[in-house]
């Protein structure tokens, strides 16, 4: 009679997707192990699973960020992720309303949002620091940085130190690879030239990767992309999580679902009269709300929105 093989089970995190495989880094392990997974099966980085032989299962997610491409497709880019790293700098410029978007996204996710102005080194950079700086330094945390000279890296490396594993974002272009080559050498992640007649960055990531940081803490590079669209973000969650908002917001509205547009009892656009809120901070919001507006109109992302509420 032949004897009954004894299962092998392990603990491990998703620290790389090829579509029909992923890479497993097993706890107390410094090698990848490959794992075949169904095309589509949901898998993202970031997630935490057990490996029983070849057999993959994914355990509960703490949280996952969601976007929506320019067709319209939700696609998860990471989970049990604390950190949303916004990487812009003024050649290519982020598309409007880019970093509003990406900050309200992080905050309704559970996500702490940073801020990181890259290319320092370049001539437009202290123009575009002077414009950006004021808009955030109060709602989040930044860091200039350059990739090219490795200027303030060290800061950046000591902030995820602290534990935190988080994830870059950023149009194609702005330099994410970049960064994480400074910062993990060995990794020597693709990057690609700024193309001088649209001044817009040429995709180089294809795979999402997560990569440990010597002092520690996680840092996930993943495909670029050129807008963040809120699928999973209610009305209320941006008109409580928009930047700038902040201040204003300690002061409820006289209604709960105060919208901010030309309701009586509003704190925000007694903070516009006053002169608190910037009015074109307030005139992107209004674009950003129209847009949400929008999505919440569209049946299928109400019912994701509704499923992942009661989740």
């Amino acid at each position: 009679m032949k004897a009954k093989k004894e299962s092998h089970t392990r603990e491990g995190v998703i620290v790389a997707h090829y579509g029909v495989a992923v890479d497993v880094l097993f706890a107390g392990d410094t090698n990848r192990t490959m794992v075949r997974v169904k095309r589509k099966s949901g898998h993202v980085v970031g997630d935490n699973v057990v490996v029983e032989d070849e057999t993959l299962t994914r355990l509960e997610r703490i949280s996952e960020l969601a976007r929506m491409d320019s067709r319209g497709g939700v696609h998860i880019v990471g989970a049990n992720l604390d950190v949303l790293c916004i990487v812009v700098t003024c050649e290519p410029m982020p598309p409007p309303g880019f970093i509003d978007r990406a900050i309200v996204a992080a905050r309704a996710s559970g996500h702490t949002p940073v801020l990181v102005l890259n290319k320092s080194d370049l001539a437009c950079f202290d123009g575009y620091e002077k414009m950006i700086r004021p808009l955030y330094t109060r709602s989040v945390d930044i860091f200039s940085v350059s990739a090219e000279t490795s200027d303030n890296l060290k800061e950046l490396k000591t902030f995820f130190s602290e534990g935190h594993r988080g994830i870059f974002v950023g149009s194609t272009g702005v330099g994410k690879s970049s960064i994480l080559n400074k910062i993990l050498p060995e990794i020597k992640l693709a990057t690609a030239a700024i193309s001088e007649s649209k001044k817009r960055g040429r995709h180089t990531t294809t795979v999402s990767t997560l990569h440990l940081l010597d002092d520690g803490g996680e840092l996930v590079d993943s495909p670029g992309f050129n807008d963040f669209g809120l699928v999973d973000t209610t009305v209320a969650e941006l008109s409580y999580y928009f930047p700038g908002f902040e201040k204003a917001t300690e002061t409820p509205c006289k209604f709960r679902d105060c919208k901010h547009r030309n309701e009586p009892g509003c704190s925000v656009i007694e903070a516009l009269d006053a002169g608190a809120i910037n009015r074109d901070r307030y005139k992107t919001y209004l674009q950003v709300l129209e847009e949400v507006e929008a999505i919440d109109l569209e049946p299928k992302y109400r019912e994701r929105r509704n499923r992942r509420k009661k989740s």
